[in-house]
């Protein structure tokens, strides 16, 4: 298995039009990141010759995405396992809650997912198929702090569960808990025991990942931070420990900030590979790729300096061979009976916010009443994830408002937000770049239908563009893109209205495009 170490390589290789972004070059070797998006805390699966992911979705939904593979590079969506979170306050925006770090496993012929919301419990969900419709969200068990679970089936038939503490909620952390669970996934049968608790060495350790090899429990977890930490192996002989730690992966000399997090996960021709995250600031935590090596009962991940611990490669050979070019689905044509499995609400949604169909080959979105609350902070926004690291979003509105007060448009969103928007005022329409709900620019005048585009820049600079008769007209770069809490900026549309009341109009979206900038 050839590898090449991040130091020895460009920051950046040529792009494979038309996508911003893919990590297969074509020639038998990939590129990190592999997801060029924000796919916090994936963890990964293999079922025969097939992988799925799936990843943290906080406030968003429909959350828990269902990504597949067949060689862990080209993935494509294929589903969401929660339609709408299971508690009514998230009909509003709780940034910072919801979906935390899930887990996915296949078991007695079905796919299971645990997933934590750090304010309500840990919850679980199955299904027969991975695309196809899960169950509805069992609490396993209710508590602030519960994060992170993983399960494990034993060889004897029994169950556990390991999960970890947000400090921010528990009041404690750096600590994994193992406890038996009933193999039905129906509820815990006692708290079990801390099996890990170390903080002067492993501070902050989370998200851990339970399997069993060769005789050997192992659970792999970060520690140190999002921002700067390391991924550490433990392993023993017994379930409950103790536990032998060792440090597997860490930046080491190369750009790769903070490499943790995620799946170990062996292929079919018998090769291990580790999917972790990289947080890299308002494009969220993208996900890279390591091979693994086995030595002594212990993974060895990514390229080895010498010293024991691994360090993150940008390229590699490729773990199994798939003739297919693929990545998430981005653009959308809204050609399709449903909304593309790319876009995401804020919060959870009502069929009633769109519809598709009423005009062919067109969305449309019926404003939503907005008392004043910042864009960032509306439930009705429909979002996706940027898809690399420099891209254009472009989009065609046809805006037909009936009262003042009514607007739609393109929107960047996370801490902050900055919407170039279709306004509805007593005069007529206009068009309006507000930047925090701050007005920047504004053009008295303009037609109904328009076309908007946002260019994102390397770093999260970004300008906004509308077209006339004349072609584009960029408006200067005012806005640098910030992630939200937890997740990375995202980028969509959104129509809103300010009288709760009355008739109202609506939005007609012809299509949603990026393009490599």
């Amino acid at each position: 298995m050839q590898t090449i170490p991040s130091t020895q390589l460009p920051a950046t290789a040529a792009e494979p039009a038309p996508f911003p972004w893919h990590p297969d070059c074509g020639d038998g070797t990939y590129r990190n990141p592999i997801l060029y998006a924000d796919y916090s805390d994936p963890d990964v699966i293999r079922v025969g010759g097939d992988f799925y992911l799936t990843a943290s979705s906080f406030n968003c939904t429909p959350g828990l995405p269902i990504l597949h593979s067949k060689d862990l590079v080209n993935w494509r969506i294929i589903g969401h396992a929660l339609k709408n979170l299971p508690h009514r306050r998230y009909a509003q925006v709780r940034a910072g809650c919801g979906v935390w770090a899930p887990s996915i496993r296949f078991q007695a012929g079905k796919f299971w997912i645990f997933f934590p919301m750090p304010d309500e419990g840990i919850y679980v969900i199955t299904a027969d198929e991975p695309a196809g419709k899960w169950s509805k969200p069992h609490l396993l068990q209710n508590g602030r702090g519960l994060i992170d679970p993983c399960p494990l089936w034993d060889d004897d038939g029994r169950a556990w569960l390991i999960h970890a503490y947000a400090h921010s909620r528990a009041g404690m952390k750096h600590i994994l808990r193992v406890r038996p669970m009933a193999p039905d996934g129906s509820r815990l049968l006692g708290p079990g025991q801390i099996v890990f608790h170390q903080p002067e060495k492993h501070p902050t350790l989370e998200g851990p990942k339970f399997l069993k090899k060769d005789g050997w429990y192992y659970i792999l977890a970060p520690a140190g931070g999002v921002a700067d930490g390391w991924q550490v192996a433990l392993r023993s002989r017994h379930i409950y420990g103790p536990y032998e730690d060792k440090i597997v992966l860490a930046q080491g000399g190369t750009p790769i900030n903070g490499p943790h997090q995620g799946a170990l996960v062996d292929a079919p021709n018998g090769e291990w590979w580790f999917i972790h995250f990289q947080d890299a600031g308002i494009y969220g935590r993208v996900t890279h790729l390591q091979p693994v090596r086995w030595r002594d009962h212990w993974p060895l991940v990514g390229a080895q300096n010498g010293n024991g611990i691994g360090e993150p490669v940008l390229q590699c050979a490729k773990p199994v061979g798939n003739p297919l070019l693929l990545v998430p689905q981005s653009s959308d044509e809204f050609d399709s009976p449903r909304l593309g499995l790319q876009w995401q609400w804020h919060a959870n949604h009502k069929k009633s916010w769109y519809a598709l169909g009423r005009r062919k080959g067109w969305l449309r979105l019926f404003p939503q009443y907005s008392s004043g609350e910042p864009l960032s902070a509306l439930p009705h926004l429909l979002l996706q994830k940027f898809p690399a690291r420099s891209f254009t979003a472009e989009t065609l509105l046809d805006f037909h408002p009936k009262k003042s007060g009514e607007e739609a448009g393109l929107i960047v969103a996370g801490k902050s937000s900055a919407a170039l928007a279709m306004e509805k005022t007593a005069s007529g329409r206009r068009l309006v770049l507000r930047v925090n709900g701050v007005p920047k620019y504004v053009r008295e005048n303009l037609p109904s239908t328009i076309r908007l585009r946002v260019s994102v820049e390397d770093g999260g600079l970004s300008s906004f563009s509308f077209a006339t008769l004349n072609g584009f007209v960029t408006i200067p770069k005012l806005f640098q893109a910030e992630n939200g809490v937890w997740i990375g900026a995202k980028v969509g549309l959104y129509s809103l209205r300010r009288k709760k009341t009355g008739p109202h109009g609506r939005v007609d979206i012809d299509y949603f495009r990026f393009n490599a900038h």
